[in-house]
């Protein structure tokens, strides 16, 4: 499994995905920089402008960019025919490229983590603390986990295009959901509604008052648990789905 783990990430190598990766904490960092001004708060204001934007367009849509890059690559290379030649168990290769992802996609949160930490010294508003950013981006990357099996599923199935439309239906769905009491059924919306309690952002990236009942914390447990199981599930039928495909 180690060894296909390695492989799968050494085909990132020079790649666009693997610039995303690096170039996107950058992006929203300058974005809450530029929009600083039309924050209404002295305080705090990269945390409501990035970890609104960051689990609402990178780790949904980029994990879907990626995984469609990813699909598209082994489709170019002849579409997993090998497979049938050598002795290889396919749902570990689907578990392969799912970990490789979530890998990617880690690091670009802890980049994102550094580059937040690292401005606080220029800028002490900018941020509560740095236990807020690393609690906020780890929570955002456990909930956008399950964004990978169904990227890679329809990326591989239906198309890059597909992929990204559903993404995107998903994206506005968690926006207008996310505030909601049914917000658990939209995996889209998982990031921005734990996002509240943590940071105190809406959905909508307005700051939060005191008092609002999106300000409770017990949701936090509830996500991040439902976040794991649903990925895990996601990632099992996903794999058998792989295993039994038929290899053009």
């Amino acid at each position: 499994m180690l060894n296909m783990i390695l492989s799968e990430r050494l085909k990132y190598k020079r790649t666009f995905a693997k610039k995303l990766v690096y170039i996107a904490p950058f992006f929203f960092v300058l974005y809450a920089i530029i929009t600083m001004p039309t924050i209404h708060s002295k305080y705090n204001y990269f945390e409501y402008t990035v970890f609104n934007w960051w689990p609402l367009l990178f780790l949904p849509l980029g994990t879907t960019l990626i995984a469609s890059l990813a699909a598209m690559r082994e489709k170019k290379s002849g579409n997993y025919r090998a497979l049938r030649c050598y002795d290889i168990s396919i749902p570990r290769m689907w578990f392969s490229k799912i970990i490789v992802i979530a890998y990617y996609t880690l690091l670009s949160s802890i980049e994102l983590m550094i580059l937040l930490i690292l401005l606080k010294l220029f800028l002490p508003n900018s941020i509560s603390s740095a236990a807020i950013v690393v609690m906020a981006s780890l929570t955002i990357w456990i909930t956008s986990l399950a964004y990978i099996p169904i990227g890679l599923f329809f990326a591989d199935r239906f198309g890059t295009v597909i992929s990204i439309i559903v993404s995107l239906i998903g994206i506005v769905l968690g926006v207008v959901m996310a505030p909601e009491s049914y917000w658990m059924f939209i995996p889209w919306s998982w990031g921005m509604r734990l996002m509240s309690p943590i940071v105190g952002v809406h959905p909508n990236g307005v700051p939060l008052k005191e008092g609002n009942p999106l300000l409770d914390p017990s949701v936090i447990p509830i996500g991040i648990l439902a976040s794991i199981v649903i990925f895990a599930l996601l990632s099992l039928v996903t794999a058998f789905w792989f295993s039994r495909r038929e290899v053009n």
